[in-house]
């Protein structure tokens, strides 16, 4: 175990992958968090109604990528626009390994990896919040890790600008993928339709 790799978890976007009834699969996450060092444990919030999610559940282990500056926009749509219910995460579009858990963690856009095992869960409502041992972890490159600030300014396309004389309306913008829910309030249980994180990853814009 290299435990370096820990030096590359920051407030970002990583992708999650788990493995159950000899199917694959990942999501995007945006909260991996180390919380103690001995033993070696990372905090971990999913999604509930992520597919991932159940697999973790049933299985207890996972698997941690941790995303780069260089990540392009397609990867994330990928991982995080799609349910793997019906769509094969892993299907050959970027490099991938198996660790020593025997989960798939992506080798292209990541400067490392953690294989997990869960060791305690905490119901957050829409949110599952994961305590895990890092039985194993690497690092695979120098790249800077991929931050939210970077994400936004960066890698996220940008939405094209109202015209001048159009009138603005309230709405809300998921910071995730970038879905609009149009309209005011948004309501607190609200789950994007596309990436399925909830109302807490919605930014109010006009439109």
């Amino acid at each position: 175990m290299n435990k370096n790799a820990m030096f590359n978890l920051g407030y970002g976007l990583y992708v999650l992958s788990a493995r159950s009834d000899g199917k694959d699969n990942g999501c995007i996450v945006n909260t991996v968090m180390q919380v103690t060092d001995t033993p070696l444990r990372v905090m971990i919030v999913v999604n509930k109604k992520n597919y991932t999610h159940r697999m973790m559940m049933e299985t207890r282990e996972c698997t941690v990528s941790m995303l780069t500056e260089d990540t392009p926009f397609e990867l994330i749509k990928q991982f995080g626009f799609q349910s793997g219910r019906d769509v094969e995460k892993f299907d050959g579009s970027y490099q991938t390994e198996r660790g020593r858990n025997s989960l798939l963690h992506l080798k292209d856009y990541v400067n490392g990896y953690l294989n997990c095992k869960l060791v305690e869960t905490t119901d957050l409502g829409t949110h599952t919040m994961f305590l895990a041992e890092v039985t194993d972890a690497d690092v695979l490159g120098t790249s800077p890790s991929l931050t939210y600030a970077y994400y936004h300014k960066h890698t996220k396309p940008k939405a094209p600008a109202p015209a001048a004389t159009a009138e603005k309306k309230p709405a809300w913008r998921c910071k995730i993928c970038g879905y609009i829910y149009e309209g005011d309030p948004l309501p607190e249980d609200y789950i994007c339709p596309l990436c399925k994180h909830g109302a807490g990853d919605f930014e109010k814009v006009e439109i």
